[in-house]
């Protein structure tokens, strides 16, 4: 038998991919709870406090995306993973920008979902050590409260942007390849886009503008240097 673990609301339309994304989520351990529409995943996730939620982009009442986005304007940081069709690329770059954590792309197989699933949450699991207050030149990052200050004045992070930046900051001077970062920051290299990183680091960029310490090792990756710019 699974060890019994959190629950994960499923927000999906379609009941044959809902059911299919139960079965396998309770064959791994956890609960689930399904709704079918953007108005009752976002009543479900204050009502039910799931551990996870795994939502679809295109939903009745309120598409996947405007329902991460009103999550994150009443600071539920409830890890999301975003399920998108293969042609939505803007829908996925929007969705990260507004706080999904990770996305899967349709058609995808349960197991990946799985696996998806588990990395969200063992990234939100990480022990308090890692969470060690970094600052470099202007900029002061506290994973533990979740705020990024450039000057005294925060800057709102998502929490997938926040993860990678201290990650960097906490191995400063080190270079990470993509695959490294996948790995290490969202938990798992399998079936992901490299490129992936690329828009996260370009999202921070944009928020840190030239208090980034972010730097790009052309042919290998990234890397952090206090005070450095971007």
């Amino acid at each position: 038998m699974s060890i019994r673990k959190g629950l994960v609301l499923i927000v999906e339309d379609d009941p044959n991919i809902a059911a299919l994304q139960r079965l396998y989520l309770e064959r791994d351990g956890y609960r689930t709870e399904t709704v079918e529409d953007g108005p009752a995943g976002l009543e479900a996730v204050a009502r039910l406090a799931p551990a996870a939620v795994v939502l679809d982009v295109g939903l009745p009442g309120m598409d996947g995306v405007t329902l991460c986005r009103r999550l994150r304007e009443r600071d539920d940081w409830t890890p999301v993973l975003l399920v998108t069709a293969r042609g939505d690329e803007a829908d996925r770059i929007l969705g990260l920008e507004l706080g999904a954590d990770d996305y899967l792309t349709k058609p995808f197989s349960p197991g990946e979902l799985v696996a998806r699933v588990n990395a969200v949450l063992r990234r939100g699991a990480r022990p308090a050590a890692a969470a060690a207050v970094h600052t470099a030149g202007r900029l002061r990052v506290d994973p533990a409260r979740h705020t990024v200050h450039v000057d005294g004045t925060r800057v709102e992070f998502t929490a997938l942007e926040l993860s990678l930046l201290a990650y960097l900051l906490e191995h400063r001077g080190q270079v990470f390849t993509r695959t490294q970062l996948l790995d290490q920051v969202w938990g798992d290299s399998a079936h992901r886009d490299h490129r992936v990183v690329d828009v996260y680091v370009s999202q921070i960029r944009g928020k840190l503008g030239d208090a980034s310490p972010i730097r790009t090792v052309r042919g290998v990756g990234y890397s952090a240097a206090a005070g450095e710019p971007a």
